[in-house]
């Protein structure tokens, strides 16, 4: 298929040729059982790096933490041998061996293992709460190791059945009677060929995921082995180790403060009760004026014990409780006048804050779960919190008081550098010799402010007549910036689309970058929605990163999204960013039905300044991405940028071999 796309496109007439009418049934790709894992890893557990490795481990443990949270099973072994292998046991009801009503040819286990989205949790029957809630994750770790066993007792019987990537070698083996043994056993060893032949479980961090998981749930016991020759000198990882933490996240953050000195005598924790037809909540605060290591704030968030470090739905919950609760605290001891500034930023400021919720059938943003987006849990991590921490505040009076005196005073601090900032912003617009293409905005203090960047003077004459002149900026590059990638840091600063750059938004580079001397609240990246558009925005975010990281850091810097498609029917007009989302508009907001005239961007430039402003520059009806860093990550995005934008052609040649996929509407 992909092959005679290649020659539809560069025939030497450029016509599509004969190659076209040899596009036939046989052309078409059916992946089965779990072939789609193994072609497209990246899909289901979001890569194929260390994380992505380790990921593996969590879609293990996270079957045998559905088990405890129902009540089925009070321990957990995890053991990594020294050949490579990790095994996760669980002493809960075993996974079912009978034969599948649908499948009567295969056993339970076998359709678990080897079907996606098979599994007991797609009702609340088995499972009230899970974690593993997409009914991919066994199958996916089957899928994505080249030998893989598992053992399961169950009725005093125990059972066997072995797989090697994604498939069984053998039917379910029956081994025996087993008197004082039940659950499941999963011992299995990553693919090679999908992690790399260097690709190995580290210690220290299986040890830290495994002791996470005991906080998550009282009342389960973890026990952690691992070969002695797998453990780094410099990890402080035990052999062996029993994780039991009956105080549960209480427990975790007091560990986690260590010695730090607190605002308050004691960190606020508790857990709600489970409500019929509610989930429950677990949680725990505390401050420290000492900050995190290299942060000033420590939060952790997790759904059904599953970590989401993105955050999400529950972590606003307790946000919102914290800060009205201390707003109306302010208001009854008198002191809501000097808390009328506070922000929830303030109020979390030094915050060890973790949170986790239980809850039937979440939403998660990915297949990977990273940030919960179910809407309720909003609401009940906010009515679970908001009565203990009324009661908790008026419990001890000079531990409240101190707490707010605390966010009053980072809320005083901030306005003072805020106002630091506008006077330095005003000092500095009279001194630069602003570049001449930079229409700048008429506002004095950054706040509130933007600078887009634009590609060509044709995008930017739109882009002058549709923004705010007040709060946005725009300056125009004269095409693709330098690659600072493969550059010298003599020819990066002779270099004028650069040097205009960083005259606009007042900063220096590398070690001379300091984000207060930021000309602009945001900086918002806005190219055309093709091929060059992408790469000139790749070039843009190299920059950033390497030369102005505190920009990404503070998440000052944003994606625009302009719109691909106008879509009208008659008076009813639709903006789509890509095809997906130009099918799925024609789907829904245009019902399928009737014509639809569909009308193709070419660029910016092309947009009429009133179409540019509702779409892509009005704050109220925009879409933006903020543009972040993985910093549990880093190493894989420092050889992502290094591979993509590096000197070394072949390492590009070879990723974009490896991740490329067949499209049919290729933008040339």
């Amino acid at each position: 298929m992909a092959s005679a796309a290649k020659k539809d496109l560069f025939d030497a007439d450029g016509k599509k040729a004969a190659a076209s009418a040899a596009y036939s049934a046989k052309d078409i790709q059916v992946l089965e059982g779990l072939e789609p894992v193994r072609l497209r890893p990246g899909m289901y557990i979001g890569g194929t790096d260390a994380r992505a490795l380790h990921h593996l481990f969590a879609e293990v443990i996270d079957n045998s933490m559905d088990e405890a949270v129902a009540g089925h099973a009070s321990r957990i072994e995890v053991e990594l041998d020294a050949d490579g292998y990790l095994s996760v046991t669980d002493n809960g009801r075993g996974i079912p061996i009978d034969p599948h009503p649908k499948y009567p040819e295969k056993s339970a286990l076998e359709v678990i293992l080897t079907e996606l989205h098979s599994g007991g949790k797609f009702s609340n029957k088995a499972y009230e709460t899970s974690g593993g809630l997409h009914g991919v994750g066994v199958s996916v770790v089957n899928a994505l190791s080249d030998d893989l066993i598992v053992e399961v007792a169950r009725n005093k019987q125990l059972y066997s059945m072995s797989f090697s990537r994604g498939k069984p070698l053998g039917k379910i083996q029956k081994l025996g009677a087993v008197n004082n043994r039940r659950g499941t056993k999963v011992r299995f060893h990553p693919d090679p060929e999908i992690f790399g032949p260097k690709a190995a479980f580290k210690a220290a961090r299986l040890f830290r995921m495994a002791r996470a998981k005991a906080y998550l749930q009282p009342g389960v016991e973890i026990r952690w082995k691992c070969a002695p020759e797998l453990v780094q000198e410099l990890d402080a990882v035990p052999d062996e180790a029993v994780f039991h933490f009956p105080g549960g996240l209480g427990d975790f953050l007091k560990e986690t403060l260590g010695s730090k000195p607190t605002v308050t005598t004691d960190v606020f924790a508790g857990r709600s009760k489970k409500e019929s037809g509610h989930g429950r909540v677990e949680w725990a605060l505390g401050w420290t004026p000492a900050g995190f290591g290299e942060a000033d704030d420590f939060v952790r968030s997790y759904c059904n014990t599953v970590p989401t470090p993105g955050g999400g739905t529950h972590e606003a919950g307790l946000r919102a409780a914290v800060t009205k609760g201390l707003r109306a605290y302010a208001d009854i001891v008198g002191m809501g006048k000097k808390f009328s500034h506070v922000t929830p930023d303030d109020v979390m400021f030094g915050a060890g804050a973790l949170v986790s919720v239980f809850i039937s059938d979440p939403d998660f943003v990915g297949q990977t779960k990273d940030r919960l987006s179910s809407s309720e849990a909003t609401k009940l991590v906010e009515s679970a919190v908001r009565d203990p921490f009324d009661h908790w505040l008026a419990s001890s009076p000079k531990d409240a008081t101190k707490l707010l005196e605390w966010a009053i005073e980072r809320a005083d601090e901030r306005v003072k550098r805020r106002k630091a900032r506008d006077v330095k912003r005003k000092t500095a617009t009279k001194k630069l010799r602003l570049p001449g293409k930079l229409a700048d905005c008429s506002r004095k203090g950054s706040e509130g402010t933007e600078l887009f960047i634009v590609e060509g003077d044709s995008a930017g004459g739109s882009a002058k007549q549709a923004r705010n002149r007040e709060t946005q900026a725009i300056l125009p590059l004269k095409g693709k910036i330098l690659n600072v990638e493969s550059a010298t840091m003599d020819k990066i600063q002779r270099n004028a689309e650069i040097s205009d750059l960083c005259t606009a938004l007042g900063v220096g580079l590398g070690k001379k970058f300091e984000i207060d001397d930021l000309r602009y609240e945001r900086v918002v990246i806005m190219t055309d929605a093709d091929v060059d558009g992408a790469h000139i925005a790749a070039l843009l975010i190299t920059f950033f990163y390497r030369y102005t990281p505190g920009l990404i850091d503070q998440g000052r810097l944003y994606m625009a999204m302009p719109p691909l498609y106008k879509l009208t029917q008659g008076s009813k007009i639709a903006y789509a960013i890509d095809d997906e989302h130009k099918d799925q508009l024609l789907e829904t907001a245009f019902n399928g039905r009737g014509k639809v005239d569909i009308g193709r961007f070419k660029g910016l430039g092309e947009m009429m300044a009133s179409q540019l402003k509702d779409t892509t520059m009005n704050p109220k009806t925009r879409k933006m991405i903020r543009i972040t860093i993985d910093d549990d990550n880093l190493p894989s995005t420092e050889a992502m940028v290094e591979t993509l934008m590096g000197k070394r052609a072949d390492l590009r040649y070879q990723f974009i071999q490896d991740h490329a996929q067949f499209v049919a509407d290729i933008d040339v």
